[in-house]
């Protein structure tokens, strides 16, 4: 099946009866559940609004990335949602509901995963790492060159919130980053190890820090993936598909894109000599399925299935009459889980208040309240209670963080509210 005539064929989909349309004909991104509007129809300007694809085109025309797909929604209504540049430059222009590498936006689906199972019983926060994990029984503390015993253990808690000790081995550089480095790579997704496999490399590695008294950004969200596996009985891949993503409807998300759908799959960015460079093309790495699944960063998704995953959070935990989560675990994880001493929190060049579990929060100032992440190829998320909103801003560029195609767009959204939940300001209303 061509590119054109899978498009041209889901749209007949869409179309069908029974699929929500905008009053211009657009279909509803999910084929029903959260339909399209007008900014006006939820107390946005349209006007400030328009101020996003112009925004998105000045970046790509500039060479700063390929391609850019944005979307807001609010009140549970898709009043934005555009694709400009490429999927691939020169070649293919990118579409609204082509394949994205989410990389870390996985850890809020595994960060999910894990709370359904604490819900069931059959996990808890408090729990002991080595309790589900016994590998993770004689974990030592890198101190000052020496190892020692840990002062407490490993918890579910410190996992999620990123204290449990761990790192990544990329994102900075210690002594124990190095050991991780020589052991393992945590992008590398076709080492021929399987999860199991993989986590039990991370237990015999050192801590950076006693659990609790750090907080490190790390591959523990990926341990969890291993917690989930060991808990239910189920792959990691199974759980999602099975728990999370056929109920949810979010059908084009998973741990690689089959070739069927390789054409939409974008290809990353990288700055070189000349101007961008193909990091990783269409038919690379996420092309065939990886010997690991990786929680912590291993999925490719669409807008539109990501989009049915964050609205079912700013639900608080259901969807389309599908309840994932309790409203109650829902608050708890869009909490800081954070002491005050450990704020606020920096991945690389991002600055974040503080975190949850499987988020950065937004502790105090305007967006009070907001939670969001990030993945490793520049793709943005964040969703906030209070005003309603869920928005993207995704790229496919290499590293993260040097083209902040969610800066614009945070700005324009703030600006675009016209009926604000908050505590008015001077010339903006509020209902």
């Amino acid at each position: 099946m061509t590119r054109r005539y899978g498009a041209s064929l889901l749209l007949a989909i869409l179309l069908s009866p029974g699929c929500a349309q905008s009053d211009g004909g657009d279909p509803d991104p999910r084929s029903g559940g959260i339909a399209m509007g007008e900014p006006v129809d939820v107390g946005m300007s349209a006007l400030e609004m328009s101020r996003i694809g112009p925004a998105m085109e000045d970046i790509v025309e500039d060479g700063r990335t390929g391609g850019v797909v944005t979307l807001v929604a609010r009140d549970g209504v898709v009043v934005h949602w555009e694709a400009h540049g490429w999927r691939l430059i020169g070649e293919d222009p990118l579409e609204r509901d082509d394949v994205f590498r989410i990389y870390s936006m996985t850890k809020p689906v595994t960060s999910v995963a894990v709370m359904m199972l604490v819900e069931e019983g059959l996990l808890d926060l408090e729990q002991p790492l080595s309790g589900v994990l016994p590998a993770f029984a004689d974990v030592r503390v890198y101190d000052d060159g020496q190892l020692r015993p840990p002062a407490r253990p490993i918890t579910i808690r410190d996992l999620l919130r990123h204290t449990a000790g761990l790192t990544y081995g990329i994102f900075s550089d210690t002594p124990v980053d190095s050991m991780y480095v020589a052991e393992l790579d945590p992008l590398a997704m076709h080492s021929g190890r399987d999860l199991e496999a993989t986590v039990g490399i991370v237990a015999q590695l050192p801590l950076l820090a006693d659990p609790g008294t750090l907080w490190h950004y790390s591959m523990a969200t990926d341990v969890l993936g291993r917690v989930v596996e060991v808990v239910s009985g189920a792959t990691l891949a199974d759980f999602f598909r099975t728990r999370i993503f056929e109920p949810l409807g979010m059908d084009d998300t998973a741990f690689h894109v089959e070739e069927h759908d390789r054409d939409r799959l974008t290809a990353v960015y990288a700055p070189g000599d000349t101007g961008l460079v193909v990091a990783d093309p269409p038919d690379g790495s996420f092309a065939r399925p990886p010997s690991w699944y990786s929680g912590g960063g291993g999925l490719t998704s669409t807008a539109s299935d990501y989009l049915r995953f964050a609205q079912m959070l700013l639900n608080e935990g259901e969807l389309d009459d599908v309840r994932i989560l309790e409203p109650e675990t829902v608050r708890l994880m869009r909490s800081n889980q954070l002491d005050e001493a450990l704020l606020p929190i920096q991945v690389g060049v991002v600055p974040q208040d503080g975190f949850g579990l499987g988020f950065a929060v937004s502790v105090d100032g305007p967006e009070a309240g907001t939670y969001s992440w990030l993945g490793a190829a520049s793709t943005w998320f964040w969703i906030d209670p209070v005003e309603e909103l869920v928005v993207f801003a995704w790229t496919q560029f290499m590293p993260v963080g040097a083209v902040r195609v969610d800066q614009p767009l945070r700005q324009i959204v703030s600006e675009a509210i016209v009926e604000s939940n908050r505590v008015p300001r001077a010339g903006v209303g509020n209902r």
